[in-house]
């Protein structure tokens, strides 16, 4: 990933890839929608065209660097009884703003369009690694329109040894490094003194909460995304993934869809031998490491 944005950076386009060379139109479409909050943005998501509304919706909130087309390949797949919506967050890929918006309360109130009701739809709130502490602000923030929450690969203000790494290398290489991985530089270390708003929205929710972790995750520690517990009526589902990095949706789709699937309310548990759950105790008073 880094090797395609130096060359995006090189060839002065947003895309690493452009998903229009690799899917149709009718599979996968690239769409832009006005900021919210009222911030003079245009933002660009990925999506999956349907005939007619699916009876659930799958917004992702993506993680640093924010590039929606990493997803394609698990969006092609997904059946055609569910919609999934990907984003490229401000200040990465194709969304504006060009510098960074490192304010998770800002991030939230931009991307909360995504959220806007269909008329009998349903939507499952998905926070990929940085996203995760946005999207738990606009599930607070909208409980009317978020009906479950899924944090894949959680990143909470601790930085596993090889996010470590790179972060180091990129502040060395400040001024020549492409602006999406300067951007996600800022955002990763800005992250910690914000996390109390999270912690707070945490405490509002009511809806089904999921997290899923591989345990060989070296950029966002899983001991931290342990540290959620049961919150309110909603409860959580942890699971781990063995032999899971911290890229959940680099691989076979298989795996990460089924995971989509068991955080839809109702979903029928089906057997799934490379994931380990752990339940939360219901006594244990929700809390999320000082540490973060």
């Amino acid at each position: 990933m880094g090797y395609a944005a130096w060359s995006c950076g090189h060839g002065n386009r947003r895309e690493h890839l452009p998903v229009s060379q690799e899917y149709s139109p009718d599979v996968v479409e690239r769409f832009s929608f006005p900021a919210g909050g009222g911030y003079p943005w245009t933002l660009s998501a990925l999506r999956t065209p349907r005939l007619t509304p699916a009876p659930w919706r799958i917004v992702v909130i993506t993680g640093a660097p924010s590039w929606a087309e990493y997803w394609s390949p698990a969006m092609a797949d997904l059946p055609f009884n569910r919609e999934m919506v990907v984003v490229d967050r401000p200040g990465f890929a194709c969304s504006e703003p060009e510098v960074c918006v490192p304010d998770i309360t800002v991030q939230a109130k931009a991307l909360a369009p995504l959220l806007d009701p269909v008329p009998g739809q349903r939507v499952l709130l998905v926070g990929q690694s940085y996203g995760a502490a946005i999207a738990t602000l606009m599930a607070a923030n909208h409980p009317d329109r978020v009906d479950s929450l899924l944090l894949l690969s959680g990143f909470f203000g601790e930085l596993g040894p090889t996010a470590r790494l790179l972060v180091e290398l990129g502040a060395r290489c400040w001024p020549v490094i492409p602006r999406d991985l300067r951007n996600a530089i800022t955002e990763v270390k800005g992250q910690r003194r914000q996390l109390r708003r999270m912690r707070s929205a945490l405490k509002r929710l009511a809806m089904p909460l999921h997290s899923v972790h591989g345990d060989r995750d070296d950029f966002a520690p899983l001991q931290v995304a342990q540290t959620l517990n049961r919150w309110n009526k909603g409860g959580l589902r942890f699971s781990i993934a063995p032999g899971a990095d911290h890229f959940l949706n680099d691989g076979p789709t298989g795996p990460l869809l089924q995971q989509l699937e068991a955080a839809i309310p109702g979903y029928a548990e089906i057997a799934a031998p490379k994931l380990v759950e752990i339940p939360a105790s219901v006594e244990a008073i929700p809390v999320l490491q000082e540490a973060c």
